[in-house]
């Protein structure tokens, strides 16, 4: 389970310090819940804590825009493709959408889109139910299915192609489309059809799922595409993705349209131009939902003019032009039989309740996210009461107590609350552990962190295990045959104790010695000489992937390759590490002035390279490696690479549309002028950052200059 994270103490009352640390822990306890969710078909926590969590992480940085961190929630969709698949690379990436949870948000984004826009005038948008399956993308040339491709990562999705083509409701061939269409929707299994199977495998004695996503995402990602065959699976279109020509000129039209080339498309989707009506049809969506058949967690609202899709764009992982506004969680009340601690990679104490199994919205659930020692007590990270009793005192939480839990689509809730009346005379208060339940090192709370963390570092074996797991994972050096059962027998043995071990296996237990592994329990000498091949393999390494492997807290997949672009080489960057001091300096300052790192990541990257005993397993490792350059964005615009500042008002474009429209033609867009920037956009009103650009000798140019730099003049 990932480091967890205090939700307790408001947005509003954070200090940026706290703000920092509260956005790490949001940032590492979300991926992997991600990873969990959608490339394992395990989730870890309700859909309804995810939300939460996500939204948190979204308030912190409204709140605080410059302590965005580069691997954010906010810049992550899914996970990456699971093993056993090809690969394939979606021509336009798979997005994820930002969420509403109230009427309040919907008004909030008919705001934002009108304020981007900056237009008052009508707006058109539909609405059609979110369906909870998994995503596929469907791509077809001259009218034939050509592949099918799971989301994955957003970027890189699994190759099902094989397993769609059983589907009934995907057309192997159109008629009418264009040369290429690509096709997104999502698979998902009705209840009857769900139950029916459950009840076969349970006749067979074999496994049940735990409901119909699971079911679905379990039956298409089948090896054999004959047990997909048998599987009732069903397919609604509602999106695309790269297209030859379009499809029409209004979303509910090219839903039409889907629907005339044969796609299933949900009854459901109307068009509407009132907020209030959008709502209404959210109200009676949700009435409806225990009779549709299916499974559905919200409404998703588009805006209905594709034009005004394309202006709008995307954000870093969500369209602006789109969100999905979910159901309320569901709950329900159960004991908590005990609480485990589970130490993670970074060396967090995670508290796991244990409860008797309940049926929570037709899941069963045993498990729950305490969060941490505070929570636990009924404090926020600050002492403020969080689960008040009638008198306002705390009421914490306790082994042997009646807990309410809930959830709102998958399998580990969180606990809400807990009825002090039916709580036993003889329960004592839970004790949180001040050592570390694996190595029995001192487990420290520094100042401001609601987080105790081991303080064994490399002798804790479960740290030294996770982060063995961490650089062998699909994100980061994806050696095929070297898994988590892998590693975790393989450290057991004491074959590898760090990440250079890895590399030394064909060295230790290769030509000559491999009896030794061949002889093991799942392994032969062909198998062993597969995963020798497979470790030789990724010793030429992408830099990103190196530096992602690393396990560096707070450093996740899309900073690293942050990291990498800026760099360049893994020389540069291991020299800008050694060189940096933290708070000060030139290595330090370039280090801050990448976008999307902050000073807490920071912090964390150039403290690892000055550990002593870190740094020398760093250095042990990348002697076995060739680290390859990082690839420059390929774009020949005349402001590819450059680094610029907007400042002053716009007037032909809002300050999101123009930053958007730099940063899709290979700029960086930079909120403070510094040697390295390269060119200043002014508009009127224009104060301090023009005169310092100016007295720097940096180009300056106003909003007519830029439009016509860029050819949108």
């Amino acid at each position: 389970m990932a480091d967890t994270v205090t939700e307790s103490k408001s947005v509003e009352a954070l200090t940026e310090a706290e703000a920092r640390a509260e956005l790490a822990r949001l940032s590492e306890h979300l991926s992997g819940a991600n990873i969990a969710y959608h490339t394992e078909d395990a989730p870890v926590m309700s859909d309804a804590e995810y939300d939460a969590l996500k939204r948190r992480n979204a308030a912190i940085e409204a709140r605080f825009p410059h302590l965005k961190r580069s691997d954010s929630p906010s810049e992550q969709v899914g996970a990456a493709p699971a093993e056993g698949f090809g690969k394939i690379t979606h021509a336009v990436r798979m997005m994820s959408l930002a969420n509403a949870f109230d009427d309040e948000d919907v008004e909030e984004f008919d705001r934002s889109v009108r304020k981007y826009l900056g237009a008052p005038g009508e707006i058109a948008y539909t609405a059609e139910p979110k369906i909870d399956g998994l995503s596929l993308s469907l791509r077809y040339e001259q009218g034939r299915l050509v592949s099918a491709a799971t989301r994955g990562d957003g970027e890189v999705g699994e190759n099902v192609t094989a397993n769609a083509r059983t589907i009934a409701d995907i057309p192997q061939e159109l008629d009418g489309a264009p040369e290429v269409l690509e096709v997104r929707g999502e698979v998902y299994m009705s209840h009857a059809d769900f139950d029916a199977l459950n009840a076969r495998h349970a006749e067979r004695g074999g496994k049940t799922f735990a409901n119909p996503r699971n079911a679905a995402a379990g039956s298409l990602r089948q090896l054999d595409p004959e047990i997909t065959r048998a599987r009732p699976l069903k397919f609604f279109a509602y999106a695309w993705g790269e297209l030859s020509d379009p499809l029409a000129e209004t979303q509910m039209e090219a839903i039409h349209r889907l629907a005339a080339l044969g796609f299933q498309t949900n009854p459901l989707t109307k068009r509407f131009t009132r907020i209030s009506d959008l709502l209404a049809h959210y109200r009676e969506i949700e009435a409806q939902r225990a009779t549709l058949g299916y499974d559905i967690d919200g409404v998703v609202y588009k805006v209905d003019n594709l034009e005004l899709q394309r202006r709008l764009g995307f954000r870093s992982t969500t369209p602006r032009w789109a969100i999905a506004h979910k159901f309320p969680a569901e709950l329900a009340w159960t004991r908590l039989e005990g609480i485990d601690i589970q130490v993670g990679r970074t060396g967090a104490l995670s508290p796991v309740a244990r409860l008797s199994p309940v049926t929570v919205g037709g899941v069963v659930v045993s498990n729950a996210t305490l969060h941490n020692e505070d929570y636990i007590q009924g404090f926020g990270s600050k002492g403020e009461v969080i689960r008040p009793d009638e008198t306002g005192q705390p009421k914490d939480i306790r082994v042997g107590d009646w807990v309410q839990v809930y959830r709102a689509g998958d399998v580990i809730p969180k606990v809400a609350d807990v009825d002090l009346a039916r709580r036993k005379s003889d329960a004592l208060p839970y004790v949180f552990p001040t050592t570390c339940p694996e190595c029995g090192s001192d487990a420290i709370r520094e100042e401001g962190d609601a987080v105790r963390r081991c303080s064994g570092g490399l002798i804790c074996p479960a740290q030294a295990v996770e982060k063995l797991k961490h650089l062998v994972s699909r994100g980061a050096f994806d050696i095929e045959g070297l898994g988590a059962k892998q590693i975790e027998q393989f450290y057991k043995d004491g074959w590898i104790k760090e990440p250079a071990d890895i590399f030394e296996l064909k060295e230790n237990f290769g030509p000559g010695k491999i009896q030794q592994l061949k002889n093991r329990e799942g392994w032969g000498e062909k198998s062993a000489l597969n995963l020798f091949d497979a470790i030789d393999a990724r010793r030429d390494i992408p830099l990103a992937k190196l530096i992602f492997g690393l396990g560096i807290r707070h450093v996740g997949d899309s900073s690293a390759s942050l990291l990498a672009t800026h760099y360049g080489t893994w020389q540069a960057f291991e020299t800008a590490m050694s060189q940096a001091i933290v708070g000060t300096g030139d290595a330090w300052n370039d280090l801050l002035s990448i976008d999307g790192v902050g000073e807490v990541m920071a912090t964390s990257l150039v403290t690892a390279f000055h550990q002593e005993a870190e740094r020398a397993s760093i250095d042990r490792l990348v002697a076995h490696l060739n680290p390859i350059e990082a690839e420059k964005p390929k774009n020949d615009s005349p402001v590819s690479g450059k680094t610029v500042v907007f400042t002053g008002s716009l007037e032909k474009m809002t300050r999101a549309e123009a930053k958007a429209r730099a940063e899709s033609l290979g700029a960086k867009v930079s909120g403070s002028v510094s040697a390295k920037t390269d060119l200043v956009v002014a508009g009127p009103g224009a104060g301090s950052k023009e005169k310092k650009a100016k007295d720097l000798g940096i180009e300056v140019i106003d909003e007519d200059g830029w439009l016509a730099l860029i050819g949108d003049a």
